[in-house]
């Protein structure tokens, strides 16, 4: 089942992350998607805050995946964008499997590769700044999630 939040500023967008994060669990993994400044970064930005994440959070487009283990629970931040398809060197399933929350942008990219449960999120952008995301919740704990922020 398919989900609509319409965000009305990046504000939004880091509370409904903010309010996801409240009910995050280990091996928690959500997928985002959507063009370019349609607030997928921001997005992450308000879910490590909410972690007590202090560091500057940039997409990390050139290093695949940056990890912050400073807040109470470790965030791995996936940029797939650049991810060769024949690229084996980044073991998806260790960071799917492990203890800590995977918040992957340009998921669609590596759709067949992704975990059966996960919280897909589309950024669809409307104007300077609003968005409609489009949130999809795979397993039931995620169908949970979904349904209690929302």
């Amino acid at each position: 089942m398919d989900y609509k939040y319409t965000s009305r500023s990046d504000m939004d967008t880091m509370e409904l992350a903010e309010n996801i994060e409240s009910e995050k669990f280990p091996g928690m993994v959500i997928c985002l998607d959507g063009e370019l400044g349609s607030g997928k970064t921001v997005f992450v930005k308000g879910f490590a805050k909410s972690l007590g994440i202090t560091e500057n959070i940039t997409s990390p487009t050139f290093n695949i995946v940056k990890e912050y283990d400073s807040g109470e629970m470790k965030l791995n931040h996936m940029d797939v964008y650049r991810l060769e398809e024949t690229d084996s060197s980044i073991a998806l399933n260790d960071y799917f499997n492990s203890d800590s929350v995977t918040i992957i942008e340009w998921a669609e990219l590596i759709k067949d590769k992704l975990p059966e449960e996960r919280l897909e999120i589309h950024f669809k952008l409307i104007d300077e700044n609003t968005r409609v995301l489009i949130l999809k919740a795979y397993g039931q704990k995620y169908e949970d999630l979904v349904n209690f922020v929302l």
